[in-house]
């Protein structure tokens, strides 16, 4: 299958914080990877680093970022202007936060279509009123004047999911596109994620905490930890035969077990990045580690087809557990 974005260690400081560490994963034509974590792991500063978006005083100091064989690492900020929104859609976390309070929603979706020279300003009223129809805004001709207060918090992700994809990018970032809506309305948002997917061809890369948004929606996931990607491969495989202990951890804590039974939650919080262990960053939280673990980083292990993870665990398998 075609790579359409392939990000390649991957590196982001915040000073002497590093956000971002050796981290590489690729996008194909046509898939959605799934990047999850917890919150703090580094996934949206991944996602901003790879349309070069990294608010100061981040910084990108290392890596590759090839989207359509281009290194958007070499480019110069107007061509990556043009890469944004028509290469590469992008839906925010916060709508609130990335929609103009001032702006009507129809004006927003416009904006996209007229900066990218793909509408006038008179046709680009009429096109926003189709991407709010197809992304299943009611009423859209009345909707397209309406403030982003005067929308519900899913009728505002619709918004941004119609200006991601307004230009028809071939590849769409979602951040968390489900935080903060009920759990009808996010049934609602991953259902039109999907359709869109299909009808606008897209691939996609969906951010997310939740381990069920990844197993309803994604091909191939990575598990992110503390800046670091600790394992990948394609979701069935890694739902049924995680490798990583934290990739364990949080399949664990699924809710879904017997009646009346507790949660298993995995112990401690994620280490402050600013102060992360001398080994495994997961080590302090780990009830698998042995001696090694905190004392140096473990490298990438190749395990099963496309499934890789960094474990200590591995470089000796009968410590494995089964």
């Amino acid at each position: 299958m075609e790579t359409l974005l392939s990000v390649q260690n991957l590196r982001t400081v915040f000073g002497p914080v590093v956000a971002v560490d050796d981290v590489s994963f690729e996008v194909r034509k046509g898939e959605t990877l799934g990047l999850v974590g917890e919150s703090g792991s580094g996934k949206s500063v991944t996602a901003f680093s790879i349309i070069r978006l990294v608010q100061e005083p981040g910084t990108i100091t290392g890596g590759r970022i090839l989207f359509q064989g281009r290194d958007l690492m070499t480019l110069p900020e107007s061509d990556m202007r043009r890469v944004r929104g028509a290469g590469i859609g992008f839906v925010f976390q916060e709508p609130m936060a990335a929609l103009n309070p001032v702006m009507r929603v129809g004006a927003h979706i416009a904006e996209a279509l007229t900066v990218h020279g793909l509408a006038s300003r008179s046709e680009a009223r009429d096109r926003a009123i189709a991407l709010m129809r197809a992304v299943k805004i009611t009423d859209p001709d009345k909707r397209v004047d309406d403030y982003p207060h005067q929308l519900s918090g899913g009728m505002r992700q619709r918004v941004m999911m119609a200006i991601a994809l307004a230009c028809k990018p071939p590849l769409v970032i979602a951040d968390e596109p489900t935080t903060a809506l009920d759990v009808t309305v996010q049934a609602q948002i991953l259902e039109l994620l999907r359709e869109m997917k299909r009808e606008f061809d897209l691939s996609l890369l969906l951010i997310t905490h939740d381990l069920g948004v990844i197993a309803e929606t994604a091909d191939r996931v990575a598990v992110m930890y503390a800046g670091r990607i600790v394992e990948q491969g394609p979701v069935r495989q890694i739902f049924r035969n995680p490798q990583h202990p934290y990739t364990r951890g949080l399949l664990a804590s699924i809710p879904g077990g017997a009646v009346g039974s507790r949660l298993k939650a995995i112990e401690g919080t994620v280490p402050n990045l600013a102060h992360l262990p001398k080994g495994c960053a997961f080590e302090p939280r780990c009830s698998e580690r042995i001696g090694v673990c905190a004392e140096s980083v473990p490298a990438e292990f190749m395990l099963d087809v496309g499934q890789s993870a960094r474990c200590h665990l591995h470089a000796d398998p009968d410590k494995v557990a089964k």
